[in-house]
């Protein structure tokens, strides 16, 4: 047999650069004698020019072409039967010649692994003649043997699907663009979408997960759980969350444990993706060469197929044009989008368990879980709040630094470099990182939806609420309030959500954060109606920012502007939710900033945060003595604001000096019964009762209870507050009766008027549980007590200074009862956090000191409260 590599004598020369390109070989009709000759020549022509050409593997496959068709020409019967598989293999060649005469380097490159893959399948089908012709009966009649053995049958009709497949793929390789770099050429050849499928065997495109893949248990428990499930539906799964979250790395772990006759992974990235990836399907199950090919094979195949749409994240595109329309089949689908919830099953991947991620990190970082590593990784991946591709981001780079325990002060200082930083070794396919692959979603934003996530940046990433900018756009320009002309950029980026009436449009402003929404860059509570955004994802906003002065004072001024039209009876609760956004923004003395320190002043001390809200109260008497006056009433307002802070500080007297002040100006401007007037006379009296000037307090309140109740009526929230404070001064007088009386009475209106939870309505909830455990009944107080702390802990939180106040009577309560471990319990932790909040030298953290040393004698804790009393002695002295 000749295995001739060049021509023979009369065959034409090889063609040269420019000459007549060769056509793909078409068999004859059947009805002609002999189709073998025309493609030998074809063959043998094609291999002379792979000997000039400098690679290799083009060569060979078309000198093992030539061999099978020489070998073929042996069989001397029946040849036919063969004739399929012979045409296709002298096409691929010629297409393969074809492509590298016009493309050259490219598309030898391109081919490469396709070559490679038809010559090893030809050397197994001349193997296969081969033995066939060494059997003592003709060809023919071992095709009839074949047929009649499932094996051999199989093996024949294997090698002829491959090499269909191998053509099928060729020529659809043949009409991608190949004028791009011989490296993005090599990735789309070797990709998993151009695998190539055996006849008796199953499709796994997929990647197998990373190496180092992590937890996710219950994520995957719940998807085996649904997919094992037998229904007669279609069952559909979406994985949806942050990027980075590791959604594809989870289907890829679930597929990894799973048995599916096929698996199909289409990157859905994008239309042309998609239908691309659809086609490689139709091609590689040799049914057509379309992505509706693909559809329709899926549609009729009832083996249990598991179709991948990966990365479904653009929100414009309608997946459903790509999903086959049957009542049978599995699908997986990731996506950033929440909105893909509605094909089906639904988990939002969000973050890892602590466990997992500190395993997650110390493998990547090639660290032993050595105690101190584990210490070091819990901080670390604390820190990262979790995220996968964080963690690995971060264990890629202590890997490389060998620096565990250096990492967070690294990371502190260049947050944004190490989160954009790409690890030169990777254990998966991932190509973006942290802060890229989000960097990807915004680009995709509108204007305005970019910049409402960009001001929102500058808030706490969680309690964000369209009211905060819907009440804002109802501001009223007061004389007080900074002018429309300071707040230029505020109105015209709430204009935007304005509807005609110039009324607020929730549904512009819904269209807006369901754009945001749709890439996972902000969530929703429908719940609490309340929007947060992830803190890696809100601290790669803030480093997006083009101008971060303008946005900063844009977001000042909305805040400001909305604090402004909160109601007097709602603003203790609302500073407990705003206060997180107030200490981050750190706006109140940024210049060219609208002034709203007095909003801001609002919810400082609303919020317990008394040293900060002095600080504010002083820069706003200064501006205003400067600018208005001493006798304007905006100058006493900020007066009568400052003293009341001095107050809540424990300094007392420097309270009555500002307040004495206020009242005495009051009284000349607007005069003793003016309701402005009567407040300054009330908050005067406070401050007598705090410096134990119990019978002056008494005068005042019996005063000004007496001509609130006559202007505004009993029910009002003023006359109700100086009501309740009279009910205390009765308690501190002794007169317990009055208080009791009093107590009852503006707890019954304020729960008739507030609810039980509102914090005025716990105020006198817990004044009265103080009286009851002063006239003996204990079972009252601690019931009432109890009740107040649980509210107060929940609606104010832990740290409020009238939880702590809840917590210590109900403290003294429980020493009163003889229950001293209770009462230790509460008083140790009342003054750890009035120590911290307060300071040593405040009369309330003295009184925590007096009453925790008390329960320790009690308790025969004597070296204990020697201690404490020692503590007080000594801030005493210093005061």
């Amino acid at each position: 047999m000749s295995t001739a590599s060049t021509p023979t004598s009369g065959s034409p020369a090889p063609p040269t650069t420019g000459g007549t390109m060769l056509r793909p070989f078409k068999a004859p009709p059947k009805s002609k004698s002999d189709w073998l000759a025309p493609a030998i020549l074809t063959a043998k022509t094609i291999t002379a020019a792979a000997e000039c050409a400098p690679f290799p593997y083009i060569k060979g496959v078309s000198g093992t072409v030539l061999i099978l068709l020489e070998t073929v020409v042996t069989v001397k019967k029946n040849r036919e039967d063969l004739e399929e598989l012979c045409s296709s293999s002298t096409e691929i060649i010629t297409i393969l010649h074809d492509q590298v005469k016009t493309h050259g380097n490219t598309a030898a490159v391109k081919f490469k692994g396709l070559c490679e893959e038809l010559e090893s399948y030809l050397k197994a089908v001349i193997l296969a003649i081969r033995n066939v012709q060494d059997e003592s009966k003709g060809f023919r009649g071992r095709v009839k043997e074949f047929l009649k053995s499932s094996s051999l049958t199989d093996e024949i009709a294997g090698y002829q699907t491959q090499i269909q497949g191998l053509c099928s793929k060729l020529k659809l390789m043949a009409i991608v663009e190949t004028n791009f770099k011989v490296g993005e050429i090599h990735a789309i050849v070797t990709a998993p979408s151009f695998a190539v499928v055996k006849a008796v065997g199953n499709i796994n495109n997929c990647p197998p997960p990373s190496r180092i893949f992590q937890g996710r248990q219950a994520i995957l428990d719940k998807m085996h759980q649904f997919f094992n499930t037998d229904s007669a539906n279609q069952h559909i799964h979406v994985l949806y969350g942050l990027g980075g979250a590791g959604k594809t790395q989870i289907a890829l772990k679930f597929i990894e444990e799973s048995s599916f006759s096929d698996v199909f992974l289409v990157d859905t990235s994008k239309v042309e993706t998609i239908e691309t990836g659809l086609k490689s399907i139709a091609v590689s199950k040799s049914v057509g060469d379309s992505a509706q090919d693909a559809l329709t094979w899926l549609q009729s195949n009832h083996n249990k197929w598991l179709l991948f749409f990966d990365n479904a994240d653009d929100p414009k595109m309608n997946l459903n044009d790509f999903l086959p329309k049957c009542s049978h089949g599995n699908i997986i689908i990731t996506s950033r989008n929440p909105e893909l919830r509605s094909y089906g099953a639904h988990t939002l991947v969000s973050d890892m368990e602590e466990a997992d991620a500190i395993t997650l990190l110390l493998r990547r970082a090639n660290k032993e879980s050595s105690e101190e590593n584990l210490k070091l990784a819990t901080e670390i991946v604390k820190e990262l709040h979790y995220l996968p591709l964080a963690i690995v981001q971060a264990g890629a780079f202590i890997s490389k630094s060998e620096d565990l325990e250096g990492y967070l002060a690294l990371y502190h200082s260049n947050r944004a470099k190490l989160l954009s930083e790409k690890a030169a070794q990777s254990h998966d396919d991932y190509a973006q990182t942290v802060f890229t692959t989000w960097q990807i979603s915004f680009n995709q934003l509108s204007h305005l939806a970019a910049t409402f996530l960009q001001l929102c940046s500058f808030l706490h990433y969680t309690g964000i609420s369209e009211d905060m900018f819907s009440t804002a756009s109802k501001y009223d320009f007061l004389s007080w309030l900074p002018p429309r002309e300071e707040l230029q950029e505020p109105l015209e980026f709430l204009s935007h959500f304005l509807g005609p009436p110039g009324e607020w449009n929730s549904l512009e402003f819904l269209d807006i954060t369901t754009e945001i929404k749709a890439y996972s860059l902000i969530s929703f509570d429908a719940k609490t109606k309340l929007f947060s955004i992830h803190p890696l994802v809100h601290a790669w906003s803030q480093s997006t920012l083009p101008n971060e002065t303008s946005l900063q004072s844009c977001m000042s001024s909305i805040l400001g502007m909305y604090i402004t039209k909160i109601p007097e009876n709602e603003i203790e609760l609302a500073s407990v939710r705003l206060i997180p956004h107030l200490v981050l923004l750190k706006s109140v003395n940024r210049d060219g900033a609208a002034d709203f320190r007095r909003a801001f002043w609002r919810i400082y001390y609303n919020a317990g945060r008394f040293k900060d809200a002095q600080c504010i109260a002083q820069q706003v008497l200064e501006k205003s003595q400067l600018f208005s006056g001493e006798d304007n009433l905006n100058t006493l307002e900020a007066m009568g604001n400052l003293a009341s802070t001095y107050s809540q500080l424990g300094e007392f007297r420097k309270a009555e000096e500002l307040q004495s002040l206020v009242l005495k100006t009051h009284t000349k401007l607007l005069g003793e019964g003016h309701p402005i007037t009567l407040v300054a006379m009330g908050n005067l009296a406070s401050i007598y009762s705090n410096l134990g000037e119990v019978q002056k307090a008494q005068e005042f309140e019996v005063l000004v209870l007496e001509k609130h109740t006559k202007l505004l009526g009993e029910d009002h929230p003023s006359t109700l507050l100086i009501m309740g404070n009279l009910a205390q001064t009765y308690s501190d007088l002794g007169e317990f009766t009055k208080a009791e009386e009093l107590g009852v009475l503006v707890l019954k209106k304020r729960t008739k008027l507030l609810g039980e939870d509102h914090p005025s309505t716990l105020l006198a909830m817990g004044n009265l549980a103080a009286t009851y455990s002063i006239l003996g009944e204990f079972t009252k107080a601690e019931e009432l007590g109890v009740l107040v702390l649980e509210k107060r802990t929940k609606l104010l939180g832990a740290d409020h200074p009238e939880t702590l106040r809840a917590m210590a009577n109900l403290a003294v309560t429980y020493h009163t009862l003889g229950d001293f471990e209770k009462a230790q319990g509460l008083e140790v932790e009342v003054l750890q956090k009035r120590r911290q909040l307060l300071g040593d030298k405040h009369p309330h953290t003295i009184l925590a000191m007096k009453n925790l040393a008390s329960t320790y004698q009690d308790l025969s804790k004597q070296e204990e409260m020697e201690e404490l009393q020692q503590l007080i002695k000594d801030t005493k002295k210093s005061l």
